[in-house]
Order: structure tokens, then sequence, then C-alpha cells
């Protein structure tokens, strides 16, 4: 059988250094992704909406994960990815620390083997699994480029970011670039630990923004 890992070979995006920020050209990947925003008043740990959408982007990866493991041609094992939050405002200016008026797409890199009728086969197992739940409609998967980017790792509970998200537009104004969150682009987390189990002081999450190149 054969065996993909696509953290091991995408490490420059999803194990950067927290010692420095970088600028990285992001290429296109398949995601399952869905959309939803966090309700007034909620963050996305308390936003009903964001449950009820993560538990069903992690029941669609896993179903792709074991469709493409268990078929009787080519079988190929991988773990799942990531899960990665890309974040805006539609009024106002984006704030890290006041998620009241966020909008998001909640996303799961797929290998490039998973086909539009694969996923459609496995939101057909998540209804004769769970019910037709209305949330199954919502899921997509869709070709993502990011494109040019600065990231870094960020080490420490989430509370935190800010002061991380200052270095990236640091160094993002010292290398000649434009930051574009909040001018169409979106603030993107990858969430490398489960802050459910890890302790808040080491817990890893890549920040990547968006940027051009100041003519």
């Amino acid at each position: 059988m054969e065996k993909l890992d696509l953290r091991k070979d995408l490490k420059y995006l999803y194990a950067p250094s927290a010692k420095k920020v970088e600028v990285v050209d992001v290429p296109a990947f398949n995601f399952v992704m869905i959309d939803g925003a966090i309700e007034p008043g909620e963050g996305p740990g308390t936003s009903p909406l964001f449950q009820e959408n993560m538990q069903a982007l992690y029941g669609a990866a896993y179903t792709l994960k074991f469709a493409a493991k268990l078929r009787k041609e080519n079988p190929v094992d991988y773990p799942v990815m990531a899960l990665e939050g890309l974040w805006w405002v539609e009024d106002g200016v984006f704030d890290i620390q006041k998620p009241g008026n966020w909008k998001y797409t909640v996303m799961i890199m797929q290998p490039e083997l998973v086909t539009p009728e694969m996923f459609t086969e496995a939101l057909a197992q998540l209804r004769k699994k769970k019910g037709d739940q209305p949330v199954f409609a919502r899921l997509r998967l869709e070709r993502f480029r990011e494109g040019p980017c600065v990231q870094t790792m960020h080490i420490g509970p989430y509370a935190t970011e800010p002061a991380t998200i200052e270095r990236m537009q640091a160094f993002t104004q010292e290398s000649g670039y434009q930051d574009l969150v909040g001018l169409g682009g979106k603030h993107h987390e990858i969430y490398i630990g489960d802050p459910r189990r890890a302790d808040p002081s080491k817990l890893k999450t890549v920040l990547r923004h968006p940027v051009q190149k100041v003519k």
C-alpha cells in the first residue's frame, strides 16, 4: 500500500521556524472547506455553528481518508492534515482580539488523489451514517491558491498572537511588501496542536498573511 505524508513533504508550509518570519509562495492545493460566521458575543470555542461545521469537516476528511485506504485498486494511506482557518470581517477592520464579527472558512487539505467523485461519495456515506443534516450541503471540495504570503510559527496561547502578528507586519514592511489582510486578504491560521490537550504555552499555530510587493 502506498503511503503519503503531506506534512513531511510540505514541511516548509506546515512546520516553519518560530524564530523568523519568511516570505513563501503557496501553490494551489485541494481542500475540503466549509464557511461560517461567529455569532455576536461568541468566540470560536463557544460558537454552536463553528462546532457543527468542525464536526462535519472532520467527518468528511476521515471518510475520504478511509475510502482511499480501503479501495481495491491503488489503495493509499495518509494522515489527515491539520485544520486550517481563514478569518476576516466584512465591515470594519479585522482585529484578532475581537472575534464577535468574524467570518471564516475552515478547511483541511486533501491529497491530489481525492477527486470530486470521491467527495460526492463521502458525503453520501456521511448522510447514510449521520442522517441528511443540512451542514453536509455546505461542505465543498475546492482548489485554493494563496500565492505570496508571509508566515511564521506562533508558539503559545491564541491570546498572545497579536505580538507575533506585529512581528509579521514589521517584517512585511521592511521587506518591501504590503499586508493584504483587511484589503481583500484573510488572516490564516493552521492549527498544528490540539488546544484541548496541549499546554497553552507550547501550542503551535502557523500564522500566514497574503502580501503583495510594493511597487
